[in-house]
């Protein structure tokens, strides 16, 4: 409200307002006077700067590549590789221009000013600065010693005198950085504890120390460092002796596990044992007092460098088929350790890890033994009743050698079975526990009979009862286990002919005892087809006479099929299919028995196809019926496709009429297109082939006949169809004609012709549009 009106409104009401209301008014109007400028100041710097733009300066900071504390750091670290670098120069250029108390001045002199300083720089408050003039007198000092041994002890030998510089250097460089003052520092302790690395192996080496010492100061080395690591304060110092403890750890114990395995006598085994056992104390030490995670890897190391040790001291006194069960052994044994309650968990569950680890190696072991045992059989299908070998080392060695020194193969599978079965108590990992027990039982009875080279007879008795224990269990594991061992079993029957019938057809009854399961049943099946044709063999009967026995394993499948429980259905028909395969293989070389296998076949197809949930196999019985049909003819030499397509096209014709009656939607394409297709289109092929004869005439009668009735009944696909092929079989008919006529016209009628053609489709190209669309109305009301 303007300030006159306001007065004016506040002079009609009380004539003359209060000096502090008035002054109250007069202070409002003000601010919003100041206001109001603001507004148009701002509006007019906008407008200027819409005239006249102006780039202005970017208000972001530059960006800051490197901080300052980068920068100091970097400046010191380059400081001090010069500052060591001109030290090296000096030491060893200008050293010799000195004499010897030049010398000693100069060395002392300096390297006494460097380390001092660090701490007058601490006390003004530059550690980074003393941590860089720390670091260039500790290369001082080795230089130091490097100057002492060319003036002093120029004559001694360098490693022994290396040695032990090392270890004064790795004492004077502890000793300073536990000084009052230099405790703040980073460098020195790490730096010594690094020097201190090198000593023991250093000496071990100068004096020509064996194997066995130079392992063992690598050994010493990791302990102290394992020492430090657990015992230490300081981070950079625990790294450092971490770093210490595995890297030299390592290389002691892959070294002392070199010793072991190629110890030759127990007393260089025994040795070697010692020093594994020293690094899985150090391991176990470690152990109890890290972190869980470390403490279960420290365990697991310290558990394997064990048994390493046990199983390498007892190697040379023992034959070397022993080798594995004795390490086998002493990993079985680590479970009484795990099973300590006074360790620590973690603990104890590496010590459990490592003696799972044992059990899969030795495992890992036998499986060259086991592959034999159960593939080798399979050669003999290159050696079919060719005389019975004499043992089961020979059986399944007929292409491939016997593992050597796998005499004890089947006692490592017990044991390790006998673990699983008796250790795993968690119901989570109970039934997976028992099922690998029952694999590895099953392999180490698998390769008792090689192993011990039992007579070929007794072997196959103790496969075909092993496949019969298997199945009394009824496991889905076991199951598996009995299928291979009978396959296992029919390989090595395979040697001679009494031994193939005798056992196919054990195992066709065997496995017919569980035919209510899948896999029962189809092994049962598939035995039944070899024994099929082992018995065609026996009775020197032909592969096509044959085939009519494998057929009968065809017909009781699907008989089966009808009275076991749909999961089982399945099997049992793909492997009666799979026998019909088999047998018509068979027939292949007599097409006359192959026609007849064909429509057997076609037969046992209609017979399923009865059942109400397996309709879709009347389609299969129709496509061997008319294979069988087709080989037949080929048999007797027709050449008309007629012959063969009619058979196809008459049922197929009236399959799709009887689904026209029943369902009436149904279109023409489905229901005639494949029968009438079948016999037209090989028949139009024979025509423009060259065929002579009433062909093209009865062609092309048939196609008018089509298409009428496609036009009668108002059917799409007999209409098109028939009218495409009768208009091909006419041009056919008509080609000689027009190609006589084009040679004896002048040249110009064809483009005359060319050209009166388009002038006509020109003038008429709406009205033949008309007559497309109509066209296309009517087929569309056309099923």
């Amino acid at each position: 409200m303007p300030y006159d009106v306001m007065r004016t409104t506040l002079q009609d009401m009380t004539h003359t307002p209060p000096p502090a209301e008035e002054l109250r008014i007069l202070d409002w109007e003000l601010r919003q006077l100041d206001a109001r400028r603001a507004q148009l100041l701002a509006r007019r710097a906008w407008l200027i700067a819409s005239l006249h733009p102006v780039k202005q300066p970017s208000a972001e900071p530059p960006r800051v590549e490197a901080t300052a504390p980068r920068v100091q750091n970097v400046l010191l670290l380059l400081g001090g590789v010069l500052l060591t670098l001109a030290a090296t120069a000096f030491t060893l250029v200008s050293w010799r221009h000195l004499g010897v108390g030049g010398r000693a001045l100069v060395l002392g002199a300096v390297t006494a000013a460097v380390l001092a300083a660090p701490a007058a720089l601490l006390k003004r408050g530059l550690r980074s600065t003393a941590e860089s003039v720390a670091g260039l007198g500790l290369a001082l000092t080795v230089l130091d010693a490097y100057a002492l041994h060319e003036v002093a002890f120029a004559g001694a030998d360098g490693m022994r005198f290396a040695a032990a510089s090392a270890a004064l250097l790795a004492g004077a460089w502890a000793a300073y950085g536990f000084l009052p003052r230099m405790r703040e520092m980073r460098l020195p302790l790490p730096a010594a504890l690094a020097a201190a690395q090198l000593p023991l192996l250093l000496w071990s080496v100068s004096v020509d120390a064996g194997g066995y010492t130079i392992t063992a100061a690598l050994l010493a080395t990791a302990g102290f460092d394992t020492v430090v690591a657990l015992r230490a304060t300081a981070g950079s110092v625990r790294l450092v002796a971490a770093g210490g403890a595995y890297g030299l750890g390592g290389w002691g114990v892959l070294a002392a596990g070199r010793l072991s395995w190629t110890a030759t006598g127990p007393s260089a085994a025994a040795r070697a044992a010692a020093l594994l056992l020293l690094a899985a104390a150090f391991a176990l030490g470690a152990a109890w007092q890290a972190g869980e995670k470390q403490a279960r890897g420290l365990a697991a190391a310290s558990g394997l460098l064990v048994v390493a040790a046990l199983g390498g001291a007892l190697r040379p006194v023992l034959p070397d088929a022993w080798t594995v069960p004795v390490h086998l052994a002493c990993g079985l044994a680590l479970l009484a350790a795990a099973a300590l309650s006074r360790l620590p968990e973690a603990v104890r569950r590496g010590i459990a890890c490592a003696s799972a680890a044992v059990q899969a190696l030795a495992v890992l072991w036998t499986l060259p033994v086991v592959a034999v045992a159960l593939l080798g059989s399979a050669d003999w299908l290159g050696h079919v009743w060719s005389g019975a070998p004499e043992s089961a080392r020979d059986a399944v060695t007929v292409e491939v050698p016997w593992p050597p020194d796998s005499a004890t193969a089947s006692l490592v599978l017990a044991a390790v079975a006998g673990v699983l079965a008796l250790t795993v108590r968690q119901a989570t990992w109970r039934p997976r526990a028992l099922d690998a027990s029952l694999t590895l039982a099953w392999a180490g009875v698998l390769v008792v009979p090689a192993t011990l080279e039992l007579p070929y007879t007794a072997t196959l008795l103790i496969l075909g009862l092993g496949t019969a224990a298997l199945l009394l269990l009824g496991r889905t594991t076991a199951t598996v286990l009995a299928l291979l061992t009978s396959l296992s079993l029919a390989f090595l029957a395979l040697a001679s002919e009494p031994a193939t019938l005798a056992t196919l057809a054990s195992l066709t009854v065997l496995f017919a005892v569980g035919v209510r399961r899948p896999l029962p049943a189809a092994a049962s099946l598939a035995y039944a087809t070899a024994l099929a044709v082992a018995v065609g063999a026996a009775l020197d009967l032909r592969p096509e006479h044959t085939a009519l026995c494998v057929l009968v394993v065809t017909a009781a499948a699907a008989l089966l099929a009808a009275y076991v429980q749909e999961k089982t259905t399945t099997a049992v028909e793909v492997t009666g299919a799979v026998a019909g395969l088999v047998a018509v293989g068979l027939a292949m070389g007599e097409p006359p028995m192959l026609a007849l296998v064909l429509a057997l076949g076609g037969v046992i197809a209609a017979g399923t196809a009865i059942r109400p949930d397996r309709r879709a196999a009347g389609y299969v019985a129709a496509a061997l019926f008319v294979l069988a049909t087709w080989v037949r003819l080929a048999s007797w030499d027709v050449a008309t496709p007629e012959a063969y397509t009619l058979p196809v096209t008459v049922p197929a014709l009236i399959v799709g009429a009887l689904r026209r009656q029943r369902d009436p939607q149904t279109s023409s394409w489905t229901a005639y297109a494949p029968g009438l297709a079948a016999t037209l289109v090989p028949s139009l092929v024979a025509v423009w082939a060259g065929q002579q004869g009433p062909r093209p005439l009865l062609l092309g009668a048939a196609a008018l006949l089509i298409t009428l009735l496609g036009a009668r009944h108002h059917l799409q696909a007999p209409l098109l169809l028939g009218g495409s092929v009768l208009v091909l079989d006419t041009l056919h008919e008509l080609a000689p004609y027009l190609a006589e006529m084009t040679t004896t016209l002048p040249r110009w009628v064809p483009p005359a012709l060319a050209g009166l053609l388009l002038l006509a489709l020109g003038a008429t190209y709406e009205q033949r549009i008309r007559d497309a669309r109509k066209v296309r109305d009517i087929l569309g009301r056309m099923s």
